[in-house]
């Protein structure tokens, strides 16, 4: 004799239905609390997130960028402790080449359960450091992949990737201008000239990153694409430098 879920070519996993919950997934968040967690993390970030200092929009991308401090603010708003370790580290003295690969763990201090792992990697060879001498960025090196570990394990964390973009330096650049593109607009310039004399970046060596990476001599000649990727390469290496200098500020006594 044949079952409704024999003819409905329906195969039960196991007619023991204690079994079943060992292996199917169940569903233990309700719509409205989900919807809940939701409404109370985009109200935290209307709060208590500061535009330009937490967060960075990007003009192309719908979403903004997590910065460090916002991924800070997230882990003490959710109560989660951070570590990092250095899973791989390449440190060629020689030749002028240091890459790090950063693991951050996220643990909640309440019942010590690790919540998440995030991936971070930076190395002397892209285009941010391309004119720095590689002796003198190997802290800041290890800090951008520490910060991206970071940001990585928060966004997967708080489950916030709905409201902040991935690292945006993942996506491809624009290298040439094409025909149609439309020119950079004045305040992306003037966002480009206050990073720049912020990090006391010399005009010539400004200049030179554009010219290697996007073929032009003049800020006025990139494309707003293009511009908006120079912004965003210019405010992690300001937080980057942010970060390098601020052991040196806590040790002055």
């Amino acid at each position: 004799m044949t079952t409704d879920k024999q003819t409905n070519n329906i195969v039960p996993f196991s007619s023991n239905s204690e079994a079943n919950s060992l292996f199917l997934p169940n569903v233990v968040v309700s719509s409205t609390e989900s919807q809940q967690r939701i409404n109370e993390l985009q109200q935290f970030v209307q709060d208590a997130m500061v535009k330009g200092v937490d967060y960075g929009l990007v003009q192309g991308f719908s979403k903004p960028t997590l910065l460090k401090p916002g991924a800070e603010k997230l882990c003490d708003a959710f109560g989660f402790t951070k570590t990092a370790e250095v899973v791989n580290r390449i440190e060629q003295w020689e030749s002028g080449i240091f890459a790090y690969e950063v693991k951050t763990t996220l643990t909640r201090k309440d019942n010590g359960i690790v919540e998440s792992e995030g991936l971070g990697s930076c190395n002397s060879k892209e285009s941010s450091f391309q004119h720095q001498d590689p002796y003198t960025i190997v802290n800041t090196v290890l800090k951008m992949a520490k910060k991206r570990a970071l940001i990585d394990a928060v966004l997967s964390a708080t489950r916030s990737s709905g409201l902040f973009t991935q690292d945006i330096e993942s996506f491809p650049r624009q290298s040439n201008t094409k025909r149609g593109d439309e020119f950079v607009v004045k305040p992306q310039l003037y966002t480009i000239f206050r990073i720049v004399n912020d990090i006391d970046m010399s005009t010539e060596v400004a200049k030179e990153i554009m010219k290697m990476t996007y073929g032009v001599e003049r800020s006025t000649q990139l494309t707003k694409k293009q511009a908006s990727d120079f912004i965003r390469d210019l405010l992690h290496l300001k937080e980057a430098y942010q970060e390098v200098r601020k052991p040196n500020t806590q040790d002055d006594h």
